[in-house]
């Protein structure tokens, strides 16, 4: 993974049950951000994510047209959607790599009020024309759900979640990530390096037990 360009960090103690107050202490007093580019197809926290996105309703009509089928995928009749199936998803992983790099460029900004998660402005601006381009074809096609889904995919270019809001933390050391969830569909994924992973998770977990936990 390419390193994190950490612009603004504080220097804090590991955290423990005797660091909390002094990580709260510093920290009210400090906000940090970093960037980062992911590669999509080589962590785990993306992949899963994109496995249950487009894993759970394309097994579920590839279960149908089984079924359908009587279990005999060599039917012609089943033959032709799979093969569409297949061609949609080589090329949205050529269309990834082509257009965005194979990277998710992601920016996180910690103060004493939460966790924003933005899109770099550069894919930011990729991602706006991918989903305008996505709601006209949406609303000329007549297709309310493509239109609803590049409006919402445009709503998403940054998410923030109050330190008050957070109801899960997991830590994923090995590809030093770590995944916030708030309240209903509120989740946000920070991808740190080697210099900011233990920093942040400190201060994540310090304030996720502050809050209650």
């Amino acid at each position: 993974m390419q390193s994190a360009a950490v612009i603004a960090v504080i220097a804090l103690p590991i955290y423990t049950k005797q660091a909390e107050y002094i990580i709260m202490d510093k920290y009210e007093q400090t906000k940090f951000y970093w960037e980062i580019d992911v590669p999509i197809f080589k962590n785990n926290v993306i992949l899963k994510d994109l496995g249950i996105a487009l894993g759970i309703p394309f097994g579920l009509l590839i279960l149908i047209l089984f079924i359908a089928s009587g279990g005999d995928i060599s039917a012609s009749g089943i033959k032709y959607p799979l093969t569409l199936i297949g061609l949609l998803f080589i090329a949205g992983f050529l269309f990834i790599m082509v257009v965005y790099g194979g990277r998710y460029s992601a920016g996180y900004l910690i103060d004493k009020n939460g966790i924003l998660n933005y899109t770099q402005k550069k894919q930011a601006k990729k991602n706006f024309i991918v989903n305008s381009l996505l709601i006209i074809i949406g609303l000329l096609s007549k297709r309310p759900s493509a239109a609803g889904a590049g409006l919402l995919a445009q709503t998403r270019q940054s998410v923030f979640i109050a330190w008050k809001s957070i109801s899960k933390v997991k830590v994923y050391p090995k590809s030093r990530s770590i995944v916030v969830r708030g309240g209903f569909a509120e989740k946000i994924a920070l991808f740190c390096n080697d210099d900011n992973f233990q920093m942040v998770s400190d201060i994540i977990l310090s304030k996720f037990n502050v809050n209650g936990e």
